[in-house]
Formats: structure tokens, sequence, C-alpha cells
């Protein structure tokens, strides 16, 4: 192991025995008592020394026998350090392209803050290599929502939609100006490609046999279809149990979610039959959105499709990385100028064929902050958060800051 104090989170002293590591009441730890050699032994702890020469070095600063080990396990223990040389072959492997590493270094860091073990924000980067998601969808929020997904590492991100580009779908992040008029997925896949790290080959045949994708974004241009998710057209993705994620703009509204987990949460019929139960009328106002003319641009303020964009993408990172994103059985909206977000419930609906209203009866507990099963095996931030108390070493605890 060569040991490294995580280095997202900023280190200060509180006073003479009391070190603070990271600044936010999310992450913020304070680590005490300590003593001032051993304040200065923090600074070794760079991921440059394995454990035989900082026990060395511990011994040349006339520290006590086995304080190094301690001090180290203590660390590792509240989810302070970092190991430099940890993860498994895939993060060997990303360690080997160091030009990759350096571009996604940022968002390494943020996941070193959730994930406690050594080594093991590594593994999560470098398992997003081995994903495949598909986005449909290559508007404002489609293009640009897969662009960040590519660029946060996710080794393919396949974009799917019709037509040719107009000039009402171009937008910073997502289709360059240059592409109006060219078909709307090969404009959009080469906008992925520009995002991705290592810049992934094209895929010889996309219409061709592939692979099972970890997850689908469903991002219409259409924002009837934003509004009212087709049930029908998500039949494929319930068969083979795919999860997928809606998200769009309609009207100035931003819509997140929810995130669908086949026959575990609610799903996009589930959605209707639940506005049915509500409104009697809903049917047949859906059956004339549907049905009316198209219009030449529906309103898609630029600002707010980013903003969607991005919370979409990272609910959907949230998942990949095996955590459990509050877009799950949720819809979140918002809408312009305010852009105060509203989480609405997406309940399973026992009138669905989905199934999950019939397993939810043998469920006492939501689903809120369970594991899934790509996960790695560590706790979510969330339950870090509400139970560090019972699982923190003696002599640390969150920060009030």
């Amino acid at each position: 192991m060569h040991p490294r104090v995580k280095t997202a989170l900023r280190r200060g002293w509180r006073d003479l025995d009391t070190v603070q590591f990271g600044m936010t009441p999310a992450h913020a730890m304070t680590l005490g008592p300590m003593d001032t050699a051993t304040g200065g032994f923090l600074d070794l702890l760079d991921g440059a020394r394995g454990l035989p020469l900082l026990r060395a070095e511990g011994r040349r600063m006339d520290l006590p026998d086995g304080h190094v080990d301690a001090l180290v396990e203590r660390l590792s223990r509240a989810g302070l350090v970092d190991d430099a040389h940890g993860g498994g072959p895939a993060a060997v492997a990303l360690r080997a392209r160091p030009e990759v590493l350096d571009r996604l270094s940022p968002d390494l860091a943020s996941l070193s803050l959730i994930t406690p073990d050594p080594g093991g924000a590594i593994d999560r980067l470098a398992a997003r290599c081995a994903l495949r998601v598909q986005v449909r969808g290559a508007g404002r929020v489609g293009v640009t929502l897969a662009a960040l997904l590519s660029g946060a590492g996710v080794g393919e991100v396949d974009v799917r939609d019709v037509g040719r580009v107009r000039p009402w779908d171009v937008a910073p992040g997502g289709l360059p100006a240059e592409s109006v008029g060219e078909r709307r997925d090969a404009a959009a896949r080469r906008a992925v490609r520009r995002a991705a790290p290592d810049r992934p080959p094209r895929r010889p045949d996309p219409d061709g046999a592939e692979p099972g994708l970890s997850l689908v974004v469903i991002a219409p241009r259409d924002d009837v279809l934003v509004h009212a998710p087709d049930a029908g057209a998500a039949e494929p993705l319930m068969a083979a149990g795919t999860p997928h994620l809606y998200t769009g703009v309609v009207e100035g509204t931003g819509v997140v979610g929810p995130l669908v987990l086949p026959g575990g949460t609610g799903c996009a019929r589930c959605l209707h039959e639940h506005r049915t139960d509500r409104d009697p009328a809903w049917p047949r106002l859906i059956a004339q959105w549907r049905s009316g003319r198209t219009r030449r641009a529906g309103a898609c303020d630029l600002t707010l499709a980013t903003a969607v964009a991005g919370l979409a993408a990272a609910h959907a990172l949230a998942f990949l990385d095996g955590e459990s994103p509050s877009g799950t059985g949720v819809r979140w909206e918002a809408s312009v100028p305010a852009l105060r977000w509203r989480e609405r419930p997406v309940r399973p609906h026992p009138a669905c064929p989905c199934g999950s209203a019939e397993r939810a009866k043998g469920e006492h507990a939501s689903t809120d902050g369970a594991r899934h099963a790509t996960m790695v095996v560590q706790r979510p931030s969330a339950e870090r958060g509400e139970r560090t108390d019972a699982t923190r070493p003696t002599g640390t605890w969150r920060a009030h800051v």
C-alpha cells in the first residue's frame, strides 16, 4: 500500500491538536488529538512511499513503534486515505494511460469523497470504461447529456435519433453550429467522441448486434413525449430488464426522471395510470397533444436544457457507479425563471403489468439508499452522513462547519 491523504479534501488546523479535513459540511471531518510530530508526518502521506519506507521515516522522526501503522489504519477507517497503487487490473490499466487519467483527475477526486476504501475511487472510474449507455434523442438535452457521460469516462455512449440537425438543436457542449443540415445521429456521435478522454473508435455498424446496455437515457425532442413518456416504446426495455432514465424540457419546465428499474420501481405506464386516476381527462388530452401539428421549435430555454442535461447525467453516473440516485422512482421538475427543483414521486401502480406494485407489497423499506447489482461494495454517501457516529473510529467526527 502507498498511502495518500485524499487530495480532494483541504486540510487545516482547528486548534493546536485538531486537524480538519475538508471544508463543506457534506464531507468535512476532524481528527484529534494529534501532536505536532504526527501532524508533520501527514505531509509524507503523498503516495510516493510504501509502508516500509514510511515506518523508516517515522523512526527517523522519533515516532513510537507501531504509530505509523496505527495512523494509516485510523485515517483509512475514516475514509481519508487513498492507495496510490491500489485498485484491480482495470485500475492498473487506467494508470497506464496518464493522458486519460489527467483528463479524469477531477472526477477521480470527486469519487474519492464518496468511496471510503483505499483504491476504491479509481476502481469505480475504471469500471465506467466498460459500460455502454444509449441516449435516445439528439436535441439540446440529449447531446449535451451524452457528451457529459462520455467526458466523465463512460466507455461507450451511443446516441440515436432521426432526421437532420436544425438550427435550434445547436447548444454549447452539444451539437455545434457547423453540424446544421447533417444527420442528427452522426453529428451527435461526433460530439460524443470529441468529449471522450481517450477518443474511442467509431463503431462500424451501429445497427448491428450489440452487447447489453448498462442504461438507456430517453431524452426526446418532442415535448409531449417529455411530459407524457410513451410506455409502449419502453416495453422492450422493460422486457429486457434494462434500466432507463427519462429527461427533457417541456414548455419551459425541465424534467429529470424517473429512473426506472424494471420490476422494482414505478415506470412510464405507472405514471400514466396514476395521472388517469387523478384526472379522467388525461388520456383524451394525451391523444390530442400527440396528434396535433408538430411545431417548428418548442420552448426549450438553453440554460434550462443545460441544467437538465447536467442533473440527468449526474443521476446516470451515480447509478452506473453503483449508487441509488434520488431519481429512482421520482420525477424532478424545475421551471424558468425560478428553477426550483420539485420532487414528484412515481409510485408503482397496481394496474400496471410491470409488476413493481406486487413486489412493493412485501417490502417495508423504500428503495432510497439501497444498492443495486452493479455497485462496488461500499456504503453510499448518504448512509455515511447519517450513520457516521456508529462507524467512525474513536477520535474522529463530523465537523460542524
